[in-house]
């Protein structure tokens, strides 16, 4: 049985972000596993974690849930932590192989061993507009972070079981 691969489209604003392939681990219908290495060009560095080639990342969308959480492991498989994007609840065309992810500016980071969540981009989601444009998922998005905090507190492989 061959892997079946998907491309993962990341919107932001209306306007295509990035566009990544990926192979698919796992779907059950509800959430989408897959993996891919680190998409984008160069290293991005944040200060509190750095993304840079040769890190592998194991994506779950959701199809009911307004986020995505990806764990980040290094090119040796050692675990860097997992960084969450708040995003409407993804769309996947199975016909045509694309996952389409609409991000909604807020993140959360939790560290591998726990110690650090970090709420991120809040400011760049009051600036987005959201709140005025679209007052019901701006409401999803801020409720979807909550969750996801508390669950990066309390350890987020329960949710990914």
């Amino acid at each position: 049985m061959s892997a079946r691969s998907v491309e993962v489209v990341l919107v932001k604003a209306g306007r295509t972000k990035i566009r990544y392939p990926a192979d698919v681990l796992a779907d059950d219908g509800t959430r989408l596993t897959v993996r891919a290495p680190w998409a984008a060009e160069g290293v991005r560095d944040f200060g509190f974690v750095r993304f840079e080639p040769g890190d592998v990342f194991v994506e779950h969308y959701w199809r009911d849930r307004w986020y995505a959480v990806k764990e980040v492991r290094d090119g040796d498989g050692s675990l860097k932590g997992w960084y969450c994007d708040i995003a409407r609840p993804a769309l996947i065309d199975d016909a045509g192989g694309e996952v389409v992810v609409e991000d909604l500016d807020l993140d959360l980071w939790v560290s591998a061993d726990g110690s650090e969540v970090l709420r991120l981009d809040e400011d760049e989601f009051e600036a987005s507009g959201l709140a005025v444009r679209d007052p019901e998922a701006a409401e999803c998005a801020v409720v979807a972070l909550d969750e996801l905090e508390v669950l990066g507190r309390e350890g987020l492989a329960q949710l990914l079981r």
